[in-house]
């Protein structure tokens, strides 16, 4: 979801804050608590809950206009560790670029974020192998007035151009030579979908998933094909999946375990179905490649 690359700033991808009343009643509960060291796996048995870092970022991981907390992420992480024992799981809000320094401070146990796995973040955490590639699109005025279709369209029609805070595609724009200085930053997909609409800008960048979900019912904007940024290059195929801090190794070999089998079952594909994915995201990218 973010979801960076290019130059890529440390803990920077895309993803946006849950705000509002259940922020702070899924913070409150748990931001004061840390865990002790010891075996991961066993000790969440043992406590029966996992607590799951989360940003509030539609479909990634997310609390509904019902209260409930849901997403691809944390709907395959309630499979997975009930699956493994742990019959609990405990959402955590935060901002999304305070999930890497929230899992290593112990506020929580996993980040459950759909975060994109690059060189840096694999520096700092351990990853489960990806469960979604994903590309990334625009959100346009009907008719794609300028005909941007990829970064270098941007640069080259000099059309204003904006993404969401910490997204990945700050780096994939900087890449291609749009000066960040005049990268207009807004808060998540929503806000780009009203900006394109009223004109104040001509393109917003976020992953083809959240762009093609916050056009749909849009009378004035819509969506441009997916397409692979280029960095330095090379296409670029985005891979998210869990993080789990560097001394969880056998945890997050355990995780893994589980979603090799989901995928080869094809039930990874039905829970993340609901939330707007498609065959052409699922993945048999790997953790390791994803953090050269």
């Amino acid at each position: 979801m973010a979801r960076a690359t290019s130059r890529p700033r440390p803990s920077i991808p895309r993803r946006t804050l849950l705000t509002g009343t259940a922020a702070v009643a899924l913070t409150g509960a748990a931001a004061c608590s840390r865990v002790p060291h010891g075996n991961a796996l066993a000790r969440l048995k043992s406590q029966g809950t996992v607590r799951l870092g989360i940003a509030g970022e539609v479909p990634y991981g997310y609390v509904n206009d019902q209260g409930e907390f849901t997403g691809e992420a944390p709907e395959l992480a309630k499979v997975i560790f009930k699956r493994l024992g742990i019959g609990h799981v405990q959402p955590v809000a935060t901002d999304f670029s305070s999930l890497i320094p929230g899992l290593n401070s112990q506020q929580f146990d996993v980040v459950s974020a759909g975060m994109y796995i690059n060189k840096d973040r694999c520096s700092q955490v351990l990853f489960a192998d990806p469960e979604y590639q994903m590309l990334d699109a625009f959100i346009v005025r009907k008719g794609n007035p300028k005909n941007l279709h990829t970064y270098e369209d941007v640069v080259r029609s000099k059309a204003r151009f904006a993404t969401g805070t910490g997204y990945a595609e700050i780096g994939y724009a900087t890449a291609a030579g749009y000066p960040e200085k005049n990268i207009v930053i807004l808060q998540d997909q929503v806000a780009g979908l009203n900006a394109v609409e009223s004109g104040r800008v001509d393109v917003f960048a976020g992953t083809a998933l959240t762009v093609r979900e916050a056009v749909k019912k849009s009378a004035k904007a819509e969506a441009t094909q997916p397409f692979a940024a280029v960095v330095d290059g090379k296409k670029k195929i985005d891979g998210g999946g869990f993080a789990f801090r560097p001394t969880d190794g056998a945890l997050r070999d355990a995780f893994n375990a589980e979603i090799h089998r989901m995928k080869q079952s094809g039930e990874l594909f039905r829970i993340l179905k609901p939330f707007g994915f498609t065959q052409a995201e699922m993945t048999k990218l790997t953790a390791k490649e994803l953090c050269r």
